[in-house]
């Protein structure tokens, strides 16, 4: 097991997890892991009960030939992007969502597969993107919730402005929405948590580290080449869904 690997896919995975979105119930392990920095069995099986996130890696990894689905680069490719995306062939690619997701979606299955041939990749932004709102995922609360939930569960990159304890002012770009497509918006400074108890999931963090935020978490800091790509694969995938016959951002905001 990737140590690397692992400690990044609980800095990511924490959040949504804290909130009892997806994953094991014993939620504080994962924080505990991240902060310590200590990747052993116990967090691996944790890792194993993500089954939103965890078919995903072991399809990147069998795709590149990796025996490790929490091999560093295989979670950094699901949850920032990088090339191993790329080597994902369509037909395999088509093939898991199909054995995931066609049960679950019923007769939205054929819009949601339409993102295959156009160019989808395995990638978390694509999953929130692409597949939430045909599998019911988006289709209860007030109005503004599904429209929070794409925004805060996308893998999102920002500036840190301001330290103050255990929250974290970030200069971010929250997606809107126009009434025909999904588009990053202009900056606004978002309130985020940096460290809870005096856990933290990125380590220390200082005015002007550019950091990636997960649900309501700075989860990870990111260098120059990864926030290149966590925009790159977010404006690809964000393009691919909005341009589809059957639009999922469409279906979902309306």
């Amino acid at each position: 097991m990737s140590t690397a690997g692992a400690l990044t896919f609980a800095r990511y995975a924490y959040p949504p997890n804290a909130l009892g979105y997806c994953g094991p119930d014993d939620r504080r392990a994962l924080l505990e892991h991240a902060a310590a920095g200590v990747a052993d069995r116990g967090l691996a099986q944790l890792a194993r009960g993500f089954d939103g996130a965890w078919p995903y890696l072991e399809l990147i990894a069998g795709a590149n030939g990796r025996t490790d689905p929490l091999d560093a680069r295989v979670v950094e490719a699901y949850w920032i992007g990088n090339p191993l995306l790329e080597r994902v062939e369509m037909a395999s690619f088509g093939g898991a969502l199909l054995d995931r997701f066609r049960a679950r979606a019923g007769r939205a299955f054929a819009r949601l597969a339409e993102a295959v041939p156009a160019g989808a990749v395995p990638h978390h932004n694509f999953h929130v993107f692409g597949v939430y709102p045909w599998v019911g995922l988006l289709r209860a609360g007030p109005a503004e919730y599904p429209m929070r939930v794409l925004d805060r569960c996308r893998v999102r990159w920002g500036e840190v402005v301001t330290v103050a304890g255990g929250l974290v002012t970030v200069r971010v770009r929250p997606l809107v929405w126009d009434g025909r497509s999904l588009q990053l918006g202009p900056p606004t400074h978002e309130q985020a948590v940096g460290a809870q108890d005096g856990l933290s999931l990125a380590g220390q963090l200082h005015p002007g580290d550019r950091v990636a935020l997960h649900w309501d978490w700075v989860c990870d800091r990111l260098t120059p080449y990864q926030l290149g790509a966590l925009r790159h694969y977010t404006a690809k995938q964000l393009a691919i869904v909005n341009e589809l016959p059957h639009p999922a951002p469409a279906a979902a905001l309306g």
